[in-house]
């Protein structure tokens, strides 16, 4: 359900930025991995704050696709500048690596701001919410790790998430370290469950330019058969913001 994070408390009517990072390697193995994500904000009436972020994951290792993967995430807020605030949400995604075709949740929860960045002297936040939300997955195949699912390529579940995103300023802005991690369990299936922790390092370059270090591991308890259940990239790249 992901870095470059804009915090939609925020009070501008506009925010928007786009990271890029990668790896080449030549040679006997060629490798290759890229990794996009965008992210933008805007107020399409004055106490409500619509949020974006789309992000896209490519590998490919001797000429031989691994991974092409899309995530869209999409969120409307409400009040979101005070302690405790309302959201709903809709988000899409695909999974090659895991043979996901496609899957899709809507749900809605409550945001409160542990630390809020308009009293922070850092200008520091951190936010913890929790949410409830319907899934639908339609994977390639019904071939799974854990044959009572083999019935049937489609899997669809009511789930809750606990997320947990963070930005913090260090060594008076010359890092600025971030955070977006979540647990989803299923509320009807003890066994389906899944995590995501993504985990960035930035430093500024000039006013709209950062230098990048990403490292993201996510791990789903239902895969297909033969699928390592885990994954994790690192990468290195820029970000380029509007404010």
């Amino acid at each position: 359900l992901i870095n470059a994070q804009i915090n939609e408390s925020d009070t501008l009517n506009f925010k928007g930025n786009l990271s890029v990072s990668g790896f080449w390697q030549g040679g006997n193995v060629e490798t290759l991995i890229f990794r996009t994500k965008s992210e933008m904000t805007f107020k399409p009436w004055k106490k409500w704050v619509f949020k974006t972020t789309n992000s896209y994951v490519f590998q490919e290792f001797g000429g031989d696709k691994a991974d092409s993967d899309f995530l869209s995430l999409n969120f409307l807020y409400i009040n979101p500048e005070r302690t405790f605030y309302p959201q709903f949400f809709g988000i899409a995604s695909t999974n090659f690596r895991r043979e996901i075709a496609r899957r899709t949740l809507y749900g809605a929860g409550m945001t409160y701001q542990v630390i809020d960045k308009k009293k922070d002297k850092n200008k520091n936040w951190l936010k913890m919410s929790l949410t409830g939300e319907y899934e639908q997955t339609r994977f390639k195949r019904a071939d799974f790790n854990l044959p009572e699912y083999n019935a049937d390529r489609d899997i669809n579940t009511f789930r809750t998430t606990l997320w947990i995103s963070g930005n913090y300023n260090l060594f008076k802005k010359k890092l600025i370290l971030k955070h977006e991690m979540y647990f989803q369990p299923s509320l009807e299936m003890g066994n389906n469950f899944r995590w995501w922790a993504d985990v960035a390092m930035e430093f500024p370059i000039w006013k709209h330019l950062n230098f990048k270090i990403n490292y993201l591991r996510t791990y789903e308890n239902i895969v297909i058969a033969g699928q390592q259940q885990e994954d994790e990239f690192l990468t290195f790249g820029l970000t380029l913001k509007s404010y």
